[in-house]
């Protein structure tokens, strides 16, 4: 099973794509689109597509997009739970942050930014210590979003993927880069087919 899935399943320019990412960014790209029409599905393909990340990433040397992939698995089980159960027996209902929240999400992510990096850096031979750590960390901030149906979660991963874009370019996991330049587009569709939906939060 391992060797199929670490085989080449096509070519192009040149460049081989493994059925491995082949199969993940198929459950991803169908995982952001339960997500924008809200529908909880969405939650364990995420799990399943982060698992066969944590591969991928390994073998790339990506140790910290490796290990945001298991905290994304079991992220994605409460999520999911949280988008079932919603808030007193009702759904959960799309809201924005209130300033002082988004200040305080801010400095948590950019803390957690700097901790990884300075973790792979010393104690990983990533050549790419900052940038893998950037949305490993910021990533997190939008899973908590995320599932708590914040608004503000598509920006957070229209930042995440531009930067995540771009380094797995510099990976040459060609597939995975097309992935996440649609993931950018699919968000500014999430954010403002939420915004159309979002309700205005009391706190």
């Amino acid at each position: 099973m391992t060797e199929f899935l670490f085989s080449t399943a096509f070519s192009i320019w040149g460049l081989d794509t493994s059925w491995l990412e082949f199969i993940a960014v198929l459950l991803a790209f169908a995982m952001i689109l339960c997500n924008i029409v809200e529908l909880h599905w969405g939650w364990p393909l995420a799990a399943i597509s982060s698992v066969l990340y944590f591969f991928l990433f390994w073998t790339q040397r990506l140790y910290g997009d490796a290990l945001l992939q298991v905290f994304f698995a079991v992220l994605a089980m409460w999520g999911w739970s949280v988008w079932l159960r919603g808030m007193d027996g009702e759904p959960l209902p799309i809201t924005r942050m209130p300033p002082r929240q988004r200040v305080t999400l801010a400095w948590m992510g950019t803390l957690l930014w700097l901790a990884t990096g300075g973790v792979l850096l010393n104690f990983t031979d990533t050549d790419v210590p900052w940038w893998d750590a950037f949305p490993t960390a910021f990533s997190l901030v939008g899973q908590y979003l995320l599932a708590h149906k914040r608004l503000e979660n598509w920006a957070v991963w229209i930042i995440v993927n531009i930067v995540a874009a771009g380094l797995f370019a510099w990976k040459a996991l060609w597939l995975t880069t097309l992935l996440y330049l649609v993931f950018i587009a699919l968000s500014a569709v999430g954010w403002r087919t939420w915004a159309s939906r979002t309700k205005a939060d009391p706190a």
